[in-house]
């Protein structure tokens, strides 16, 4: 691989603020992390993906059961040591294809390092890994919605 490929990557991970990137070429690899050896969520680079857009929602009721489910949510709300939360700004995808069988559902058993979703973000689809093992209880995300930093995502009990 060029230096000057990998000099590159390194001015788009600083300017990206995402923390680790692993690119593939051919037998080629290399993997830049900001933060040496800590553990960090990996995020790897995939090939382009197309998603469909979600489906306008027709019930005007929708906001109100919305915000009923989000109450009910907040009080109940997961200890921070169950809940997995987005790295990164970008949208949200439960399955690697449209269409395909999402990377987890409720009441699945992940592990560490499981792959839970992708995030894209600037062209880019980040694979988000579990950090800790058990049950999947809740997906607070649905496919196609857009995700901020520290957003939570899903419940791991």
């Amino acid at each position: 691989m060029d230096i000057r490929k990998v000099k590159k990557l390194i001015e788009l991970l600083e300017e990206s603020g995402v923390a680790e990137i692993e690119i593939k070429e051919g037998e080629e690899s290399v993997r830049i992390s900001r933060h040496g050896n800590a553990p960090v969520t990996t995020y790897l680079q995939a090939p382009p993906m197309a998603h469909a857009a979600p489906a306008p929602i027709a019930a005007p009721a929708a906001p109100v059961a919305a915000a009923k489910a989000a109450a009910e949510e907040a009080d109940s709300a997961p200890r921070a040591d169950q809940t997995v939360t987005a790295p990164m700004v970008g949208t949200f995808y439960s399955s690697p294809a449209p269409g395909a069988k999402a990377f987890v559902e409720i009441g699945s058993e992940v592990k560490v390092g499981q792959t839970l979703c992708i995030i894209e973000a600037m062209k880019m689809m980040n694979q988000i890994e579990s950090d800790k093992s058990g049950k999947v209880v809740s997906a607070l995300v649905k496919s196609g919605d857009p995700v901020e930093f520290g957003q939570p995502l899903f419940v791991i009990e």
